[in-house]
């Protein structure tokens, strides 16, 4: 081994030096640095300069660095570390070698955690280091700092219980109980969960933020070409599953779209409480619109078979009078706004309504064809003219034929 390796082993080395930007990020400690890369290393060819946080400089410290950075001493090595590139200058950027370095995924970070439970005798469950895992977000010292605090805490032996316990994290439990309730339109029990949750000193914005993620995880589940994306233990994936096959996609859609606008807005609201059960209200009620829209189909059915016989009078009569168009448009105009009605009172969105609305139009045709005919019928759709539309209402006079000479 070389002296430069021992001396860095032995933490002796005087050719590696580290600077913390967010604290010392003024031009005069930038001044101080560049004063030490003019001196050459005793031992070994080259210094190495560690930057942390180099975004945190000002843009004063940048331009006085900038030289430095330009035409650099042959033997000095910058590494400029920082987790927001994009506020580095570009000047900066354009004279660097950029390496992009990902996060740990779940997978990878709890089969290093096996790793080292195993060799230090420490028995632990699945369940539990993915929990662990997913509390680091993809930072391996974060991760192990997690699990030497759960192995104090437990005594050498990790559990989901004990882990979720020690690190403030609501179980899965809960989430899955809570779409049971959803889909069974169980307003009062989900009310009663989110309760216990509050009780348990949880907060509501980590509480609706795991509810959205929990949907999400539905959803990647439900297809097999997506489950690689949920990144869960592997008796929670079956129950994700299981669960995933009982909720339908519109649902799943709509009740993200829900609990990401009341994220939104939480911070903002001054009753954040009353604004997440308004939430669970909401999801609740996505199962019921295909009863309510049965509602509002039975409801039109027989208001059209009350309205159409008085339109159908109306359209005979004013036939004579050479106004059927006028007498169709305003008894359409009658139903269709009392189609609106009931949809606006069952609380149905505008593709719902739209919906309700063409069907309703489909039995006002049929029903005009059973009562009037074809013609009329083809004629209130606009594919074909009534005959009585040909008909000149008052005879038009002739051109006298011109006088021969």
């Amino acid at each position: 081994q070389c002296e430069s390796c021992v001396a860095f082993n032995e933490q002796r080395s005087y050719n590696i030096h580290e600077l913390d930007a967010a604290s010392n990020n003024s031009v005069d400690d930038i001044r101080q640095l560049v004063e030490q890369v003019r001196i050459p290393p005793q031992i070994g060819k080259y210094k190495v300069y560690i930057i942390d946080e180099v975004h945190m400089l000002s843009a004063s410290a940048f331009n006085a660095f900038l030289k430095t950075l330009e035409e650099p001493p042959r033997h000095a090595i910058f590494i400029l570390a920082t987790t927001e590139k994009h506020k580095i200058l570009p000047t900066i950027l354009s004279r660097c070698q950029i390496y992009d370095f990902n996060r740990i995924s779940v997978e990878d970070t709890v089969n290093h955690l096996s790793y080292v439970a195993s060799k230090e005798g420490i028995s632990a469950e699945p369940e539990a280091l993915n929990v662990i895992a997913m509390k680091a977000d993809g930072g391996m010292r974060d991760a192990l700092s997690i699990f030497d605090q759960v192995v104090s805490f437990t005594g050498g032996n990790i559990t989901y219980k004990s882990v979720i316990d020690n690190l403030n994290v609501l179980d899965y439990e809960y989430y899955f109980r809570l779409t049971d309730c959803f889909l069974a339109n169980k307003v009062s029990d989900a009310l009663l969960l989110f309760n216990d949750v509050l009780n348990k000193g949880f907060d509501g914005s980590h509480f609706i933020t795991g509810l959205s993620s929990h949907f999400r995880d539905l959803l990647v589940g439900k297809d097999p070409v997506t489950l690689p994306l949920l990144e869960v233990g592997a008796s929670i994936r079956q129950s994700y599953q299981e669960q995933a096959q009982k909720c339908p996609l519109p649902f799943l859609y709509r009740a993200m779209k829900l609990c990401n606008d009341c994220d939104m807005n939480y911070r903002a609201s001054k009753n954040k409480r009353l604004l997440v059960e308004l939430t669970l209200i909401q999801v609740a009620q996505l199962t019921v619109e295909k009863v309510n829209l049965l509602a509002v189909q039975q409801q039109t059915t027989a208001a059209i078979r009350v309205a159409v016989p008085h339109a159908t009078m109306a359209i005979r009569v004013d036939m004579q009078a050479h106004e059927p168009a006028l007498a169709a448009t305003n008894q359409c105009k009658g139903i269709g706004n009392l189609a609106r009605a009931l949809a606006n009172r069952l609380d149905l969105g505008t593709a719902q309504l739209n919906t309700a609305l063409k069907r309703l139009i489909d039995k006002v045709l049929v029903m005009s064809r059973a009562i009037l005919g074809n013609e009329l019928a083809l004629a209130l759709t606009g594919h074909r003219r009534p005959p009585w539309r040909h008909r000149r209402l008052s005879p038009q006079p002739r051109a006298l034929p011109c006088a021969r000479r």
